[in-house]
């Protein structure tokens, strides 16, 4: 088995491509090793290598986050071989009953009646546009809510804690948004 790494805009995290599926539907983002405990058999061996402090899982890869003060050097070859160990035992990479979209935050997206069509349309940039770019990074982006012409959204995996995560949604996100739906103003993250 060989496993692909890839540098994503933010240095505390690698994305690593084990060439094949790891999540059929969804993603799961962890931050701690508590949650990823009973919930991913791979996510709480990551966890189990010393300075890892974040695991998202998307499509077809694995980022990791770690401490800041620790380098990649010294954590990727033990990130490799949790990895690689995981894949080749077949074992599952979420437990029985947990499946995709695994996060701490709430799935209930807020918005009035009155802006369906704007959410809608919102919704579809998002998925046909942003989310296909940001996967490339090793994140994801979701829609929260929308209110008064600003969108909220959550950033996960790579994007969350990123350095340029600011810039992705003010001048990335925000405006296409506004591009398309004259109605947005602004971009906010939840």
């Amino acid at each position: 088995m060989f496993i692909q790494t890839e540098a994503t805009p933010n240095p505390a995290t690698l994305k690593f491509l084990p060439g094949q599926v790891v999540m059929d539907a969804g993603t799961a983002d962890f931050r701690d090793a508590d949650t990823a405990t009973g919930k991913s058999p791979l996510a709480a061996k990551l966890f189990n290598v010393n300075g890892v402090t974040g695991v998202f899982f998307g499509y077809d890869f694995v980022t990791v986050t770690k401490e800041d003060a620790l380098e990649w050097a010294h954590l990727k070859p033990a990130i490799l071989a949790a990895i690689m160990e995981h894949f080749m035992a077949g074992q599952p990479v979420m437990a029985e009953g947990n499946s995709g979209d695994v996060d701490d935050l709430p799935k209930e997206e807020f918005f009035d009646e009155g802006d369906e069509s704007i959410v809608e349309t919102i919704k579809e940039l998002l998925e046909t546009r942003v989310r296909p770019a940001v996967a490339q990074d090793g994140g994801d982006i979701t829609f929260r809510g929308y209110k008064e012409g600003t969108v909220y959204l959550h950033m996960k995996g790579a994007c969350a804690g990123c350095p340029s995560s600011t810039a992705t949604l003010k001048h990335g996100i925000q405006n296409l948004l506004h591009h398309f739906i004259p109605e947005v103003q602004q971009v906010e993250p939840v």
